[in-house]
């Protein structure tokens, strides 16, 4: 895993519909434009939405169809965004990093929960069309190939009790002070 938080050997996080992640503070801090887009979208037609409710529409459409079509996947919004390889986590972490977001460390971790590895190319943008947003989100679930040939771009939720196991690389980038 790659961390915009400080991690140490043995910690514990927990992850689930009780202790939910980031990304679910984010999206539910846009409830009332996802309400309001949904319920006058003419309104919104033809004008560009700020990235933080793009996400907001696409992580809430993500969640209805998990919840509704594959409840025994973690919820994008409780979990950890994890990489297969130490590799993998790099590249997460130089992305990071080039984007300017805070990345402390890489580290070996144990999932005593569930995981989904899915593909981050099917993360779309979301869009004031409702059944549009849900029709995507079914895609992303579906993980199936990329209909135009991309390689996926690996990402595992996992959730439940997540344990440090090592620490394997201190990264001192985009470090608040």
């Amino acid at each position: 895993m790659i961390s915009d938080i400080p991690k140490h050997k043995g910690e514990h996080i927990l992850l689930d519909e009780n202790h939910p992640n980031g990304v679910h503070q984010r999206v539910y801090a846009q409830m009332e434009t996802v309400k309001d887009i949904y319920k006058n979208p003419e309104a919104y037609r033809g004008k560009e939405l700020t990235h933080v409710v793009d996400v907001a529409l696409r992580e809430l459409a993500l969640e209805k169809v998990r919840k509704e079509k594959y409840p025994h996947y973690p919820s994008r919004m409780a979990s950890l965004y994890v990489s297969r390889t130490y590799e993998e986590a790099e590249q997460w972490g130089d992305y990071f990093a080039k984007i300017g977001r805070p990345t402390y460390g890489i580290a070996k971790i144990k999932v005593n929960g569930n995981t989904f590895t899915g593909d981050a190319y099917k993360c779309f943008d979301g869009s004031i069309d409702e059944e549009e947003n849900i029709r995507q989100a079914e895609i992303y679930w579906q993980n199936g190939p990329n209909e135009d040939g991309s390689q996926p771009i690996v990402e595992i939720l996992a959730d439940g009790d997540i344990e440090v196991v090592e620490i394997m690389k201190e990264i001192n980038a985009n470090i608040p002070e």
